[in-house]
């Protein structure tokens, strides 16, 4: 008896030191620079935004916050090594659809998107912008159908390697038939560049990246995917209007290993708010077409939830899997 009680002694004093180190984490936290891994490529809208937000919670926390790119297999790589980080709130992912199109698109995939993360909260969102080169003699999407149609085997569209632009690009051939050949690259950013050049003549992509470009002539915008129209192109219309039921938009968030203290959750979501609040902050997202989107933890995780389930659906209607 007398065993079992120093037993069960030493067991409570264990998991009281451990209750009382995840509140004293958090009482402190943060006291170290904290990293923020980005699974994409630098420069991509991802990327963007995440240094935006990283640059002003490094003010809030008064710590350094670091962004390390680690693309790659369709942001796996990334996400991989902040499932398997320590949960301590000192590794966090910036991520966007890709994290929820992985379960369904890639045969083997070594993590839980969702089990192994919990959500800190959203950082932004904007619509999606179909382009094509100028040099392109169409305007509308029902006439890039019938051009594609017409010159067979001629068209290419370029897309980031299990992103959404990836999957949102074989849902429209899906749905209009269009011939146009798929081009995958390791990031957005080098489509792009081939899209200057002439290498490919279709692209989906954010406002950050391509509205510029098409107010410099480089590129023409022929459809917006989004619930509405986009307020700096007016006259494009939505993907919807065009005849294609594609509704899906770009957002971004952050999300933690799921076993981060609470405390420490509470921290860093209540400082992404307060962030994504800030004047300075709304005008350099405004630049680049995004609105900030803040919110709780649960809802963000609702959000992706719903998200996973449209994503799904569309991974089973286009075939698309990754090896």
């Amino acid at each position: 008896m007398r065993t079992a009680r120093i037993v069960t002694a030493t067991l409570v004093a264990i998991g009281g030191s451990h209750v009382l180190g995840a509140a004293a984490l958090s009482q402190f936290y943060p006291s170290k620079p904290i990293k923020i891994i980005v699974p994409l490529t630098a420069g991509s809208p991802v990327d963007v935004v995440g240094r935006l937000v990283g640059n002003y919670l490094s003010t809030a926390f008064r710590q350094p916050v670091i962004i390390e790119n680690r693309p790659g297999a369709g942001a796996t790589i990334g996400a991989k090594a902040v499932a398997g980080a320590e949960a301590d709130g000192y590794t966090l992912l910036h991520t966007a659809a890709n994290h929820v199109i992985a379960p369904a698109a890639f045969r083997n995939l070594s993590y839980d998107p969702l089990k192994d993360f919990v959500p800190v909260g959203a950082t932004a969102t904007s619509p999606f912008v179909v382009v094509v080169s100028p040099k392109l003699p169409v305007r509308t999407i029902a006439e890039l159908v019938a051009y594609s149609k017409a010159n067979p085997r001629t068209l290419n569209w370029g897309y980031g390697l299990g992103t959404s632009p990836h999957l949102i690009g074989e849902l429209f051939k899906h749905h209009t038939k269009a011939d146009i050949a798929a081009i995958p690259y390791k990031g957005g950013a080098n489509a792009i560049t081939d899209l200057l050049s002439g290498q490919i003549q279709m692209n989906i992509g954010t406002t950050a990246t391509l509205v510029p470009l098409v107010r410099a002539g480089k590129l023409r915008a022929i459809a917006v995917i989004g619930e509405e129209r986009y307020a700096d192109l007016p006259d494009v219309p939505t993907m919807a209007e065009s005849g294609v039921p594609l509704t899906f938009t770009f957002w971004t968030g952050m999300l933690a290993p799921a076993a981060i203290p609470p405390g420490v959750l509470k921290s860093l979501n209540a400082t992404l708010n307060e962030v994504l609040a800030n004047p300075q902050l709304k005008a350099s997202m405004a630049k680049l077409g995004l609105l900030p989107n803040p919110g709780t933890p649960q809802a963000f995780g609702t959000f992706l939830e719903k998200e996973r389930r449209a994503w799904a659906e569309a991974v089973r209607l286009t075939g698309v899997k990754i090896e």
